[in-house]
């Protein structure tokens, strides 16, 4: 249950007033997608508003499909995009690897910014969470006998995320989180495929420490700096292993012989 502050409280008490509010709280990340609301004694009393209220309210955001009620277990927040696995166009992604490549160029684009804006408009406790994060990952590195490409994946996942998340543009984070089952693909195949190579896992260690202390040190053009380098440059060094595989590909098949 994540920990609430003052501001959760609303000024105005009017049902319209409070659905307005639960959805900014959503918006900004504080209740997720499919995460499970308070009970409506705990969210009446954090918003200072009547449960009557906050009923009508509730019934308001589920009209709406914001959130979903089911019997014995409460209110939850729905899903807010579609998912992957109901997207066509998300199979098509996921199933030709040629596209890594312009997912890594999106990554860019957009983390590249996040870190910028969490770098300025971070606080306090944003940069206890992408600290926290960040010591998970490396901590899991350090202490693991034998990494796994799908574990550290998520670590390296959860830790741009946080950092996305401190940006507060609510626009940005909900488009990240739209293409979380792609952006893991990417990290996974990052994982896979450089991690094992001694030079390539220094690299990627290095430039995940500088992206770290840029954000928390609240240096922006440092920031984006350091995120557009570190996805420049797994870009890269997956091509380069592309175009390995395929010469050693033609030179296999002109060895065999073809007729």
């Amino acid at each position: 249950m994540p920990r609430y502050h003052d501001e959760l409280v609303t000024t105005s008490r009017t049902p319209d007033a409070i659905a307005s509010r639960l959805e900014e709280l959503i918006l900004d990340g504080v209740f997720r997608p499919g995460q499970l609301l308070p009970s409506e004694r705990r969210l009446s009393e954090r918003l200072q508003v009547s449960r009557a209220s906050l009923r009508e309210a509730l019934r308001t955001l589920r009209g709406k499909g914001v959130i979903v009620t089911r019997q014995g277990r409460g209110s939850e927040v729905a899903p807010l995009v579609t998912t992957a696995q109901d997207n066509p166009l998300m199979h098509l992604f996921r199933d030709h690897p040629r596209t890594l490549f312009d997912l890594l160029e999106v990554r860019a684009l957009l983390e590249g910014e996040s870190a910028s804006l969490a770098a300025s408009r971070g606080t306090a406790s944003d940069r206890v969470l992408i600290t926290r994060r960040y010591r998970e990952m490396v901590d899991y590195v350090e202490s693991a006998e034998a990494i796994e490409a799908e574990r550290l994946a998520r670590f390296d996942h959860g830790f741009h995320l946080a950092i996305c998340q401190a940006s507060h543009n609510p626009v940005l984070v909900h488009t990240l989180q739209s293409l979380t089952d792609l952006l893991l693909s990417s990290v996974f195949a990052s994982v896979k495929n450089l991690y094992h190579r001694p030079r390539s896992r220094e690299m990627i260690n290095r430039q995940h420490a500088r992206l770290f202390r840029a954000v928390v040190q609240g240096k922006p053009v440092l920031a984006r700096r350091a995120a557009l380098e570190h996805l420049t440059s797994v870009g890269e060094q997956l091509r380069e292993l592309e175009a390995e595989e395929q010469r050693l590909e033609r030179s296999a098949m002109r060895l065999e012989g073809w007729e």
